[in-house]
């Protein structure tokens, strides 16, 4: 599928942001007219990127907004297939039905959604997941596992875990995991990931892990209920954007993807235990039998929580709604 002209040129301007770049040069290397090329400049201006012109030297991006362009976190990637191909939306109703579409009509593993703004984001259980334009990552990726459907929970488990290395590594916060699928700062939620699959049988088609940060903004144009549980990650004195948040989870996420086709759960189990924010505490679960007590052990080798009761009875929890108790 062809590059579009603006995202190609916007690319380019990335990639040789300290040199001027004629008209001439960007119309020859985009196969365009020089017309088309200051459409385009005009066009990416509106969109708040800097861009400067000098009589008879030409264009160069002297400053770029915090946007999830795909060009923009292409130029920070690292990885061999994470992220390489990306479909990039202003506004969106949901990556993950977008995601399931272009899987449907066989995206390869890596293809990667990213939207500035969903209008019907979800999450877990069917709840909506605020998703307000340009404060957040919005993305759900793309993944064909060759593991068996029993084993797909895990993948939500890896995720979190290198949710959690990329804000570390691009912002210096440590942010702790809640079984299943929330990190949380302050024990409050800055990130949630939906796992979603369609397989046959015991054979897997594709994974889509939609993951929604909470990345900048304020807080207090929130609605209330939403204020009283979650958070955004906090102001620090190294300035990051979005797309550098997004390239590094991208390679964390490749890295510990193959980390587990070639030495199963056990090393993500560890990883994630080390971040959890819940083991060793007193915890209220609700499942769909009913509710258990207990205080949160670790996981077991498929990835279920483990509680053990006052009375010394194990409970594995695969799906349920897990607080600490008072």
């Amino acid at each position: 599928m062809p590059k579009p002209i603006r995202d190609h040129l916007l690319q380019v301007l990335l990639d040789r942001s300290s040199d001027y770049l004629s008209g001439t040069a960007l119309s020859s290397q985009l196969g365009c007219s020089r017309t088309a090329i200051w459409k385009h400049i005009n066009e990416l201006r509106a969109d708040g990127y800097e861009i400067e012109a000098r009589p008879n030297q030409g264009y160069r991006l002297c400053n770029q907004p915090d946007r999830m362009e795909a060009a923009e976190i292409k130029a920070l990637l690292h990885t061999k297939s994470f992220g390489q191909s990306i479909r990039y939306y202003s506004s969106l109703d949901s990556t993950q039905t977008a995601a399931h579409q272009w899987a449907r009509s066989g995206a390869e593993e890596g293809a990667l959604v990213v939207a500035e703004e969903q209008t019907a984001g979800r999450g877990r259980l069917g709840r909506s997941w605020h998703s307000p334009a340009q404060t957040g990552i919005w993305m759900s990726l793309i993944l064909r596992p060759p593991i068996p459907l029993t084993l797909a929970p895990q993948l939500t488990l890896l995720a979190s875990v290198a949710v959690a290395q990329g804000i570390e590594q691009a912002t210096g916060v440590s942010a702790s995991i809640k079984w299943p699928n929330d990190l949380l700062l302050e024990g409050k939620k800055v990130c949630g990931i939906l796992t979603e699959l369609r397989g046959e049988q015991d054979q897997i088609d594709y994974v889509i892990l939609g993951i929604g940060i909470n990345a900048k903004g304020v807080t207090h144009e929130w609605p209330e209920e939403i204020r009283e549980r979650a958070t955004i990650l906090p102001t620090t004195k190294r300035k990051w954007r979005r797309a550098e948040l997004t390239a590094l989870i991208l390679y964390s996420l490749e890295m510990l993807y193959q980390q587990y086709m070639d030495e199963g759960f056990a090393p993500i189990r560890t990883q994630w235990e080390a971040r959890s924010s819940m083991l060793g505490e007193r915890i209220n679960a609700r499942t769909g039998k009913g509710f258990v007590e207990g205080i949160a052990c670790g996981l077991n080798d498929h990835g279920a929580l483990v509680v053990t009761t006052s009375e010394g009875e194990q409970h594995l929890l695969y799906s349920a709604e897990i607080e600490r108790q008072a």
